[in-house]
């Protein structure tokens, strides 16, 4: 008895990742679930150096600024609530001091644009395509920092919009990288803030938005089912947060699962499954720390750590 309506994925024939990839990770909280997944397999990655971004705008903004070695100065920063802040950015970066914000500003679009330079694979997720302006520059923001809302107007990116700002985007990526693999998603997270029926028009703007881009360039750009995944395959509501709007742990492990049998090499699978053994080693906790079979056991696991850093230098425990 069949329970789920399956979508079809087709393994990669080219450009798998494995451990000498280098990844690079933009766009919406979804990006970071699948980033930190990456970083316990021990995979090279860089998630979201600005913070989470929403929506297309937000991130074409991000690396048009890093291609072009933008310097960030006091004319970026505002001081709201007791913080210095920058509409470019996720108020996690945010700081009481305007010249501490500005320096790492500045540092995060260095990280930005070297990622953007070394990496094997970029993936973009995308939230949403509502976004915020701000009503005196008429410049859409990545982040509001809770500036009250009669400052900015709301407005839902047209499939138009959101397919010339994703061409800027590889276009800019590409004018610095040319091997790049770009791999577009569209987020599952419902952004229901913006209401039910606004929210199916906004993830349906950009998911034809990315098919416009994506058929005619063929080779190098490819999109990933994580929204029809879990519409279609975890139909159900025990897949969801308490929210009801973020997916679960194990919805994110089911996705990501999918994403794996795509994308990575059959080698990379083996060398998960040692990083793994690890892990989980790494997380035990003895009855007894002195005992003859724990010191074994802790011989053995730093055997192994040994063995993993002298074939990848980069993985570390």
């Amino acid at each position: 008895m069949n329970l789920q309506t399956k979508i079809n994925l087709e393994k990669q024939s080219k450009s798998l990742i494995d451990y000498n990839s280098n990844i690079f990770l933009l766009g919406s909280c979804f990006s970071e679930n699948i980033g930190n997944t990456l970083n316990y397999f021990k995979f090279q990655n860089i998630q979201n150096p600005f913070g989470i971004l929403f929506h297309p705008k937000a991130i074409e903004h991000v690396i048009e600024n890093a291609v072009n070695q933008k310097q960030y100065s006091e004319e970026n920063v505002f001081f709201h609530n007791e913080q210095w802040h920058c509409f470019d950015a996720h108020s996690k970066i945010s700081s009481a001091s305007k010249q501490d914000l500005i320096n790492e500003l500045n540092s995060k679009l260095k990280l930005t644009s070297e990622a953007i330079q070394n990496s094997t694979h970029i993936i973009i997720t995308l939230g949403t395509a509502w976004v915020y302006c701000d009503i005196k520059t008429n410049n859409s923001v990545a982040n509001c920092h809770k500036v009250p809302q009669k400052q900015f107007s709301k407005e839902l990116l047209s499939v138009k919009d959101i397919a010339t700002s994703l061409k800027k985007i590889v276009d800019l990526i590409r004018s610095v990288n040319s091997k790049i693999h770009l791999i577009f998603t569209v987020s599952p997270v419902r952004h229901l803030k913006d209401g039910f029926i606004q929210n199916t028009q906004s993830k349906a703007h950009l998911i034809t938005a990315i098919h416009k881009l994506i058929n005619p360039m063929g080779f190098g750009a490819f999109y990933f089912p994580s929204y029809e995944i879990m519409m279609d395959e975890l139909r159900d509501y025990r897949f969801y947060e308490d929210d009801m709007i973020h997916p679960s742990q194990l919805a994110i492990k089911y996705i990501w699962e999918k994403f794996k049998t795509v994308w990575f090499s059959d080698e990379s699978f083996k060398i998960m499954q040692e990083v793994e053994t690890i892990q989980k080693g790494l997380q035990h906790k003895p009855f007894n720390s002195n005992s003859e079979s724990y010191q074994k056991f802790i011989q053995k696991l730093k055997a192994k750590k040994s063995q993993l850093k002298n074939q990848f230098p980069h993985i570390l425990f």
